[in-house]
């Protein structure tokens, strides 16, 4: 769902007044100023002046367009079903010369003229006659394309397969070490020729590998650059670029190079976010580490039994520094199978509590089994391997200086020169508005904006209310424009005529109640996302902070806009104090809107993070979706 129609957040009404006010209260007008903004000085209304939203009455019709009703809502983005790119038979046909083959689905064809092709080449090519390779359709076309301009092999020499095959086999192999799967890229290299054997069957094997390898190298050259799965079929809450690839100059050059390996690592990301992640993967398949899974959700106190109490006690014992060691190292020993939560062991959950930062009370709640067994290998190998797919989507470079968001760790970054330089909390969009996974380039700094209310909070919210007070908008501070610019009261409107279209303009000036606070950084996009400040400061004090609109509401905006402006926090302090004014932003600095449930700190240590808005399990279905389409039953 749109923040604000390209600038800002407010939190529903219904929402807010349990969360942030309480129930209303007698003075409604005062409620909702502090919810949508009250314009910079407006008179209080009388008590009642803010009812509920009214249910719709039975002359409503009388004044509602085919368009209109009070049932009308924008509705946020989906999630679909993934489905892969099917595989398709590549149709040799016209490299072998002859009639094409019908049967089955079928890439297209290429112009070749056999007696251009090497002697070798050209003998083997009637190999290719009943050959079903399945491939993705872009990249079958890609090997019609090149083995009708090329006509020799690049993976034999002689009779055998040469050096450069073994080594591109050895990296398709080692797929694993990349989170990649290497039964996608599997292929035999022939076992060493026999004088005995049929030259034609020889030939036969050989063109086939050739043509195997080939569509293999170019799909893992293809998920090393830019993943497994295209990430905006997932969802319209993830938005894209698409990775242009010249497949066909691909297997020119290694047709030619000396390096077949070092071409092939290139393609992978190669920024230090993801060698981190590359090194945090190799580090947990080596190790047993969280192999013991305690139940998340285990309340235990004094005196009561589990049989997670055992486990949770050898995750103490395996993190035993010296000072506890000494002091409970016998008694985790003699203890160490115990299922009753004895007096002895109450110090020893204390102190373990304390080390690991949390209240030491004694009582094992979902809160120190979190401290204390942390995230299972399982969840951690799976983390890190979606983070290496999800890094694929954006720019293998990902710029310096750079602002980066991610939104399971509910913080914002600004980057310059390999070094954090800022690091600030931040809310992001509530589960039911969710904020995108993007990336985009900020353009300018609004000081003390206006805020442009998005048609689906006008929809949602405001119409209701409109329908039952249509001059409401006229003393809360708003102004209305028609669909020429021309500003009109908004009690002349007949909101009633209207449901899913509106077709009126409504922003709120400037103000220490406008929803925006005092800045907002700007980067254009079509999800109508943006960094602001918030009056509403309590929220960076919680823990969970999925709380807004879809926009990302900054703890320091000041210091976020002085960073991106390459100025002082000063000179940002008196852009506000001058009024409304807007900077441009000269510099080239991308943001990175990002959705990572396990990511390096800027030392290369990974953290994790929970999955708020559950798309880990969408990337899963979809990556299961990927394999599934490529097994060979396929």
């Amino acid at each position: 769902m749109k923040c604000l129609d390209r600038r800002t957040v407010v939190l529903p009404l219904a929402v807010a007044a349990t969360l942030v006010f309480g129930a209303p209260q007698a003075g409604a007008q005062g409620f909702f100023e502090s919810l949508f903004g009250g314009g910079v000085r407006h008179s209080r209304q009388p008590a009642g002046e803010f009812p509920p939203a009214p249910k719709p009455r039975k002359n409503t019709a009388a004044r509602t367009s085919t368009s209109g009703g009070g049932a009308a809502r924008i509705s946020s983005p989906s999630y679909y079903t993934y489905k892969a790119d099917s595989l398709a038979r590549v149709d040799f046909s016209s490299l072998i010369g002859g009639e094409p083959v019908t049967t089955g689905a079928t890439v297209q064809k290429a112009a070749f003229d056999p007696s251009t092709a090497d002697v070798a080449f050209r003998e083997a090519l009637s190999g290719l006659n009943g050959y079903d390779l399945l491939a993705e359709r872009d990249i079958g076309k890609a090997l019609l394309a090149y083995y009708s301009a090329n006509p020799e092999f690049i993976w034999v020499s002689g009779s055998s397969a040469n050096e450069r095959a073994r080594e591109a086999v050895r990296v398709l192999s080692e797929a694993a070490s990349h989170g990649l799967v290497p039964a996608d890229y599997a292929v035999q290299i022939p076992a060493a020729g026999n004088p005995a054997e049929d030259a034609g069957a020889r030939l036969q094997e050989l063109i086939r590998f050739e043509m195997a390898l080939s569509a293999r190298v170019l799909r893992y050259v293809h998920d090393a650059r830019s993943g497994r799965i295209d990430p905006n079929r997932i969802s319209g809450y993830y938005d894209f670029p698409a990775k242009p690839l010249d497949m066909v100059s691909v297997l020119d050059t290694l047709a030619h190079t000396p390096a077949p390996q070092a071409y092939l690592e290139s393609w992978h990301p190669q920024n230090a976010e993801y060698k981190a992640l590359r090194a945090e993967l190799e580090a947990l398949e080596a190790t047993t580490e969280n192999e013991i899974v305690v139940d998340p959700k285990l309340m235990l106190k004094p005196g009561q039994t589990s049989p997670e109490l055992p486990k949770l006690l050898a995750l103490i014992a395996r993190d035993l520094d010296d000072e506890m060691g000494g002091e409970y190292g016998e008694t985790l020993v003699r203890l160490a199978s115990s299922e009753t939560y004895v007096p002895e062991l109450v110090p020893v959950i204390e102190a373990a509590q304390k080390k690991a930062g949390e209240k030491g009370d004694g009582v094992v709640g979902p809160r120190t089994v979190a401290a204390l067994a942390g995230t299972s290998k399982a969840d951690r190998l799976d983390k890190v391997q979606y983070a290496m797919e999800q890094l694929r989507w954006l720019p293998s470079d990902l710029g310096s200086p750079r602002v980066f968001i991610n939104q399971p760790a509910f913080t914002a970054s600004y980057i310059d020169g390999g070094e954090e330089k800022l690091k600030m909390r931040a809310v992001i969009g509530k589960i039911t508005n969710q904020t995108s996974f993007f990336y985009d380039e900020i353009e300018q700094v609004d000081y003390n904006p206006y805020w442009g209310v998005p048609q689906s909070i006008i929809v949602n919210e405001m119409l209701p209310r409109l329908r039952r007070d249509p001059g409401y908008l006229d003393r809360a501070g708003y102004q209305v424009t028609d669909s020429r610019g021309k500003r009109i009261p908004s009690s002349s409107v007949n909101w009633g005529a209207y449901g899913s279209k509106v077709p009126y303009a409504i922003r709120q000036e400037p103000s220490e109640a406008n929803a925006l606070g005092e800045l907002k950084i700007l980067f254009p996009n079509k999800h109508a996302i943006y960094m602001h400040d918030t009056p509403q400061k309590a929220f960076f004090q919680r823990d969970m902070r999925a709380l807004s609109h879809g926009c990302v509401r900054l703890q320091d905006p000041r210091g976020m806009a002085a960073a991106v402006m390459n100025k002082p926090v000063d000179y940002i302090a008196k852009k506000i104090k001058a009024g409304h004014s807007v900077d441009k932003v000269t510099r080239k600095i991308p943001v990175y809107v990002s959705y990572f449930t396990a990511w390096p700190d800027m030392s290369g240590k990974v953290e994790y993070f929970n999955d708020v808005y559950d798309r880990d399990a969408r990337l899963k279905q979809a990556l299961e979706a990927t394999e599934q389409t490529r097994a060979p039953s396929a």
